[in-house]
Protein backbone atom coordinates (compact mmCIF):
# COMPACT_ATOMS: atom_id res chain seq x y z
CA UNK A 1 0.00 0.00 0.00
CA UNK A 2 1.46 3.30 -0.95
CA UNK A 3 2.64 6.10 1.91
CA UNK A 4 0.03 8.87 2.13
CA UNK A 5 2.21 12.22 0.68
CA UNK A 6 2.37 14.81 3.58
CA UNK A 7 0.66 18.04 2.88
CA UNK A 8 2.77 20.72 0.96
CA UNK A 9 1.94 23.21 3.38
CA UNK A 10 1.14 21.97 7.02
CA UNK A 11 -2.19 22.63 8.34
CA UNK A 12 -0.87 24.42 11.54
CA UNK A 13 1.59 26.30 9.56
CA UNK A 14 1.01 30.56 10.78
CA UNK A 15 0.54 33.08 8.05
CA UNK A 16 4.04 33.97 7.40
CA UNK A 17 5.35 30.73 6.87
CA UNK A 18 2.61 30.36 4.63
CA UNK A 19 3.74 33.75 2.99
CA UNK A 20 7.97 32.21 3.26
CA UNK A 21 6.07 28.91 1.32
CA UNK A 22 4.32 31.20 -1.84
CA UNK A 23 7.99 32.91 -2.14
CA UNK A 24 10.23 30.07 -2.18
CA UNK A 25 8.19 27.86 -5.13
CA UNK A 26 7.90 31.33 -6.73
CA UNK A 27 11.84 31.40 -6.52
CA UNK A 28 12.16 27.63 -7.39
CA UNK A 29 9.31 27.84 -10.01
CA UNK A 30 7.24 24.66 -8.02
CA UNK A 31 3.69 24.86 -9.22
CA UNK A 32 2.52 22.07 -6.59
CA UNK A 33 4.15 23.97 -3.81
CA UNK A 34 3.13 27.38 -4.83
CA UNK A 35 -0.60 26.07 -5.23
CA UNK A 36 -0.71 24.38 -2.15
CA UNK A 37 -0.53 27.89 -0.06
CA UNK A 38 -3.68 28.83 -1.99
CA UNK A 39 -7.10 28.19 -0.69
CA UNK A 40 -9.38 25.12 -2.56
CA UNK A 41 -11.77 27.57 -2.97
CA UNK A 42 -13.82 28.54 -6.43
CA UNK A 43 -13.22 32.19 -5.33
CA UNK A 44 -9.52 32.71 -4.81
CA UNK A 45 -8.23 35.87 -7.03
CA UNK A 46 -4.62 36.47 -8.73
CA UNK A 47 -3.62 39.83 -10.62
CA UNK A 48 -0.19 39.86 -12.16
CA UNK A 49 1.78 43.23 -13.03
CA UNK A 50 -0.21 44.57 -15.91
CA UNK A 51 -2.51 41.42 -16.30
CA UNK A 52 -6.29 40.55 -15.89
CA UNK A 53 -7.96 39.65 -12.80
CA UNK A 54 -7.48 35.87 -12.73
CA UNK A 55 -10.49 34.00 -10.43
CA UNK A 56 -10.73 30.48 -9.40
CA UNK A 57 -7.78 27.85 -9.05
CA UNK A 58 -8.09 26.77 -12.76
CA UNK A 59 -7.14 30.18 -14.49
CA UNK A 60 -4.36 31.07 -11.45
CA UNK A 61 -2.38 28.27 -11.69
CA UNK A 62 -2.80 27.95 -15.79
CA UNK A 63 -0.92 31.77 -15.38
CA UNK A 64 1.64 30.43 -12.78
CA UNK A 65 2.56 27.72 -15.10
CA UNK A 66 3.04 30.07 -18.14
CA UNK A 67 5.28 32.83 -15.73
CA UNK A 68 7.02 29.28 -15.37
CA UNK A 69 7.67 28.12 -18.42
CA UNK A 70 9.90 31.58 -18.28
CA UNK A 71 11.57 30.06 -15.34
CA UNK A 72 11.58 30.98 -11.47
CA UNK A 73 10.17 34.07 -10.13
CA UNK A 74 13.22 35.73 -7.85
CA UNK A 75 11.42 37.70 -6.17
CA UNK A 76 12.20 39.00 -2.28
CA UNK A 77 9.73 40.49 -0.36
CA UNK A 78 10.44 43.56 2.06
CA UNK A 79 8.45 45.65 4.45
CA UNK A 80 5.79 44.00 4.87
CA UNK A 81 2.67 45.92 6.54
CA UNK A 82 0.41 43.80 8.24
CA UNK A 83 -3.41 44.06 8.88
CA UNK A 84 -4.15 40.64 11.06
CA UNK A 85 -7.40 39.52 12.49
CA UNK A 86 -9.08 36.31 14.33
CA UNK A 87 -9.54 34.68 10.74
CA UNK A 88 -7.72 36.99 7.68
CA UNK A 89 -4.53 38.82 7.54
CA UNK A 90 -3.90 41.30 4.66
CA UNK A 91 0.30 41.42 3.91
CA UNK A 92 1.14 44.59 1.74
CA UNK A 93 4.65 43.56 0.89
CA UNK A 94 7.27 45.56 -1.75
CA UNK A 95 8.70 42.95 -3.79
CA UNK A 96 12.48 43.58 -4.94
CA UNK A 97 12.54 40.96 -8.07
CA UNK A 98 16.13 39.70 -9.66
CA UNK A 99 15.86 39.25 -13.54
CA UNK A 100 18.89 38.12 -15.25
CA UNK A 101 19.36 39.83 -18.98
CA UNK A 102 21.03 39.54 -21.61
CA UNK A 103 22.48 42.79 -20.37
CA UNK A 104 23.29 41.23 -16.87
CA UNK A 105 21.48 41.07 -13.68
CA UNK A 106 18.69 43.57 -13.17
CA UNK A 107 16.10 44.54 -10.05
CA UNK A 108 12.60 45.51 -10.57
CA UNK A 109 10.14 46.00 -8.12
CA UNK A 110 6.64 45.00 -7.50
CA UNK A 111 3.71 46.26 -5.12
CA UNK A 112 2.02 43.44 -3.86
CA UNK A 113 -0.94 42.72 -1.52
CA UNK A 114 -1.44 39.19 -0.52
CA UNK A 115 -4.50 38.13 1.55
CA UNK A 116 -5.31 35.13 3.60
CA UNK A 117 -7.40 33.34 5.33
CA UNK A 118 -8.04 30.89 7.89
CA UNK A 119 -9.53 27.76 6.60
CA UNK A 120 -10.32 24.18 7.96
CA UNK A 121 -7.08 23.44 5.72
CA UNK A 122 -5.20 26.58 8.09
CA UNK A 123 -4.01 29.73 6.97
CA UNK A 124 -4.51 29.96 2.65
CA UNK A 125 -3.80 32.30 0.49
CA UNK A 126 -7.22 33.83 -1.29
CA UNK A 127 -5.52 37.09 -2.76
CA UNK A 128 -2.52 38.38 -4.74
CA UNK A 129 -2.41 41.66 -6.19
CA UNK A 130 1.10 42.97 -7.62
CA UNK A 131 1.39 45.96 -9.30
CA UNK A 132 4.69 47.22 -10.98
CA UNK A 133 6.71 49.85 -9.29
CA UNK A 134 9.82 51.72 -9.23
CA UNK A 135 12.85 52.14 -7.07
CA UNK A 136 11.37 55.46 -5.62
CA UNK A 137 8.41 53.71 -4.92
CA UNK A 138 10.23 51.71 -2.60
CA UNK A 139 10.72 54.81 -0.39
CA UNK A 140 7.37 54.29 1.30
CA UNK A 141 4.82 57.42 2.09
CA UNK A 142 3.81 56.38 5.94
CA UNK A 143 2.06 59.33 8.00
CA UNK A 144 2.37 57.21 11.11
CA UNK A 145 4.26 58.86 13.95
CA UNK A 146 7.96 58.24 14.79
CA UNK A 147 7.99 57.22 18.12
CA UNK A 148 11.76 58.17 19.92
CA UNK A 149 12.29 56.44 23.14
Amino acid sequence: MPKAKPPLVHVSASVDEVEAAFYEALQKANIDRLMACWADEDEIVCIHPGGPRLVGPLAVRASFEAVFANGTVRAFPTRVRKVESLSSTLHSVLERIELLTKDGPREAYVIATNIYHKTAQGWCLVAHHASPGTAQEMQEVNDSPTVLH
